[in-house]
């Protein structure tokens, strides 16, 4: 495993009302969640990055208000009318 070390001020963790270990796991799941809603990453590598599992991954994108789904509403409306 790699570790990144950042430098932060100390005010961002009463700020945020979070010890620096809460940051960090807030940080990762917020930086999975936007990776995903861009389509750069899968939710199940999405849930791996921010290291929760995928029902707590959906649980944080229901929280930052991200579809769950990938796919556009006229792909969608595409696929329904191919058939």
């Amino acid at each position: 495993m790699i570790e990144i070390q950042l430098s932060l001020p100390e005010s961002v963790f009463s700020v945020t009302r979070s010890t620096p270990d809460q940051f960090v796991q807030e940080l990762r799941i917020a930086a999975a969640v936007k990776w995903y809603e861009i389509g750069r990453v899968s939710q199940s590598k999405a849930a791996e990055i921010a290291g929760i599992n995928r029902q707590a991954f959906l649980e944080a994108l229901n929280r930052f208000e991200v579809s769950p789904f990938q796919v556009t509403p006229d792909e969608l409306e595409e696929e329904i009318t191919r058939d």
